[in-house]
């Protein structure tokens, strides 16, 4: 496993001075935002993709701090129920493969994205209960005509560009938000469908990250590390579906922390001994959203910690059996 970093974290900077401190921490991979949510402060594929000057510029600063790409990231709502948001998060999915076939990647990261809940809705609905029976009504037609049949589309796509992992981040909000629509999507779709796993998410919604490891197995392509407090004193009284803002951090049933202040070292090295249980041995890229540290203090304190916990050697006999 390589620590890795999702770089838009420093998108004020430009792309060489944020290169330039993540080599100084020990960061050996970085994930890049080509767009949508993430925005594209170090990779705009408009630009990359018709400009062969500027392209080969972005590889030599790569390449200049000795850095590996884990994915490009472009997540964002291609089945947005208003047509022109759908498009455009799809043009920026669809220039992202075409990046990163042209950098010799094959994964992207993004959502699974969540449709309205009729052809004519203006806003996404996300179904969280079967009942009453329209939910289960809105949530088939979102699968069926609209979730499964762009999936299947987008994944052509890709494969004829090179890109075979497509790494969906569990996010509530989205239809794929947990292990069982993860996979539902996947075996509708195909095994270029996989996840761009984050505990983060998942803790807040009350389910155990290395439960879900053991169920996805080879499906996960990709590792958010960020952790999340659950506050049991708000979480009693309002449960954890809080739409508080995140500023309001001492009111809200949980926050995003770094890692190791949502929960401790013991916690997140049965996380990474669960992946390599799995077979996962890729990166583990730092996605800091502590609205209690600063950036720098936020990384440093997650590459600390992660530092005590990941493995990264290779396994030797058990010289002693």
């Amino acid at each position: 496993m390589k620590l890795g970093v999702f770089t838009c974290l420093l998108q004020n900077l430009p792309l060489e001075e944020a290169l330039k401190y993540f080599k100084s921490l020990g960061i050996e991979m970085v994930e890049i935002g080509c767009g949508g949510y993430p925005g594209n402060a170090h990779a705009d594929p408009e630009v990359l993709l018709n400009d062969e000057a500027k392209l080969d510029e972005f590889k030599a600063t790569i390449a200049k701090y000795d850095m590996q790409i884990s994915a490009l990231s472009c997540h964002g709502n291609p089945v947005h129920p208003n047509k022109e948001i759908a498009a455009e998060y799809d043009k920026t999915i669809r220039n992202t493969i075409l990046l990163a076939e042209k950098l010799g990647l094959h994964q992207i990261n993004t959502f699974s994205g969540c449709p309205g809940d009729w052809e004519g809705a203006k806003y996404p609905n996300w179904v969280t209960c079967p009942w009453p029976d329209d939910f289960s009504e809105i949530l088939e037609w979102q699968w069926n005509e609209v979730l499964i049949p762009y999936w299947k589309d987008l994944v052509e796509f890709a494969k004829a560009h090179g890109v075979d992992k497509i790494a969906l981040e569990l996010h509530p909000g989205f239809c794929v938000y947990n292990c069982d629509s993860l996979l539902r999507l996947r075996e509708a779709v195909g095994p270029e469908i996989g996840a761009n796993f984050d505990p983060s998410h998942l803790i807040w919604q009350g389910m155990d990250p290395v439960a879900c490891i053991r169920k996805l197995g080879d499906a996960i392509f990709h590792f958010h590390a960020k952790d999340t407090k659950i506050d049991k004193y708000n979480t009693a009284v309002n449960g954890v579906l809080d739409t508080k803002p995140y500023g309001d951090e001492i009111n809200r049933s949980w926050i995003f922390r770094s890692v190791g202040y949502g929960n401790d070292e013991v916690y997140w090295k049965d996380i990474i001994s669960n992946l390599r249980l799995v077979g996962y041995d890729y990166a583990i890229s730092i996605e800091h959203e502590d609205s209690l540290m600063s950036q720098n203090e936020g990384l440093t304190k997650a590459v600390n910690t992660l530092k005590n916990v990941l493995i990264t050697e290779a396994t030797t006999e058990m010289w002693w059996a």
